[in-house]
């Protein structure tokens, strides 16, 4: 990961915290799903709200969450009153603060895979969307391979959401998938090799760039 913001910060946890909600302006988060979300022990989350309500970037707020209570067929959604923290949009350097975190990328290609390594046998992984700063990416990330654990890519992901500091799109295939969406020319598909787009790994055959190729030409 980009250890640059760290230094200049103090410390990843800060950088982690800042990103989330300089990414996500209008939400309002507790101190636990911050701490969820950018995996930050609840001790350094507090301290570091704390820190950024007395210099007036973050304000508490009120807002509501949707529980389930009961179990089975007495199941029920209800509405809960949590007390939150989010952006106060009245902070003099707001805008300033914001262009300065989110324009150093908090991750590069050798974060992103060692993450990615260890969920199967790796075959292609295609970066676009939030990783090259195209917001009209369906995806954020396409991953091909082998023998892909589902419950791994997840807790990868999940990683990565927490430097990042938002929800991630993903989308994984295993090769004989990927291979024969390549050839009807699936729309996800088409959609990701299509437009910008960052190959960061690539074990396939040759031969997929090619098939690609001829279906554009004949697209076209």
């Amino acid at each position: 990961m980009n250890d640059v913001l760290s230094a200049l910060l103090g410390s990843p946890a800060r950088v982690k915290i800042l990103r989330l909600f300089l990414s996500n302006l209008d939400s309002c988060y507790t101190s636990d799903e911050v701490a969820k979300r950018a995996k930050v022990h609840p001790q350094t989350v507090r301290k570091e709200l704390d820190l950024f309500t007395k210099i007036g970037l973050l304000k508490k707020q009120n807002d509501t969450r949707i529980v389930t209570k009961g179990r089975g067929k007495n199941k029920k959604e209800a509405k809960k009153k949590v007390s939150g923290f989010i952006i106060d949009s009245t902070f003099a350097d707001l805008l300033a603060l914001r262009n300065f975190i989110l324009n150093i990328n908090p991750t590069d290609d050798n974060g992103i895979l060692k993450k990615i390594n260890g969920t199967g046998k790796i075959k292609l992984v295609i970066i676009s969307g939030v990783f090259i700063r195209d917001t009209d990416s369906r995806i954020d990330i396409l991953v091909v391979g082998d023998s892909l654990k589902d419950s791994r890519l997840k807790e990868a992901i999940r990683d990565l959401e927490s430097h990042m500091g938002h929800e991630l799109r993903y989308a994984a295939f295993s090769t004989p998938d990927f291979t024969y969406r390549l050839s009807v020319y699936d729309r996800l598909i088409r959609d990701v090799l299509d437009y910008p787009h960052q190959i960061i790994v690539d074990k396939m055959a040759p031969a997929w760039k090619d098939v690609h190729m001829r279906k554009i030409g004949k697209v076209q």
